[in-house]
This record gives structure tokens, sequence and C-alpha cells, in this order.
């Protein structure tokens, strides 16, 4: 019985893992249009790498949000759209 549970949580925990990952998009884009000036948007990207809220977003888009999109079609975290490349944009 253990195995079967097992075998089942970790079917439905890794079916979702490629998926579109909103959560921690919309993390990224947020932190990304922050503020004009890139290097506080970097300490506060570092600070919550440092906190872990980058690691735990990731880890509820790849063990809840994207099983349930999987499942159902609908992840409950609606889509970020594309990351601004706010670092990219100097000239």
């Amino acid at each position: 019985m253990k195995k079967m549970i097992a075998a089942a949580a970790l079917t439905l925990g890794a079916s979702g893992c490629l998926g579109p990952n909103n959560l921690f998009n919309s993390l990224h884009n947020w932190n990304a249009n922050l503020t004009d000036q890139d290097w506080v948007d970097e300490l506060v990207y570092i600070g919550l790498n440092i906190i872990p809220v980058y690691g735990f977003a990731w880890l509820a888009d790849a063990w809840v949000l994207n099983t349930i999109d999987y499942w159902t079609g609908n992840n409950p975290v609606s889509d970020p759209g594309p990351f601004p490349n706010a670092a990219f944009t100097r000239k």
C-alpha cells in the first residue's frame, strides 16, 4: 500500500514539471519592472534568492500549480506575459 501511494504521489507531482511556471515568471517579471534602476532590481533579486522566495515560487509551480494545470487545463496563476528584458535594453 505504501508503495502504491508513493508511486501515485510521484506521478502526480512529476506530471506537470514542464508547465508554464506562471508563479515563478510573475515574480521574475515583477522584479524586472520594480524600478528603473538595474542595481536596485539586482539587490531585490539577490534578496529574494537569499530568503528563498524564488525557490518557493519555483517549487510551488513544479509540484502544485503546473500539476493542477496539467490535470485540469487551468492554471490558478494567470500568465504573466513575456519577460520585459529590463537588463538587456541598455544601448
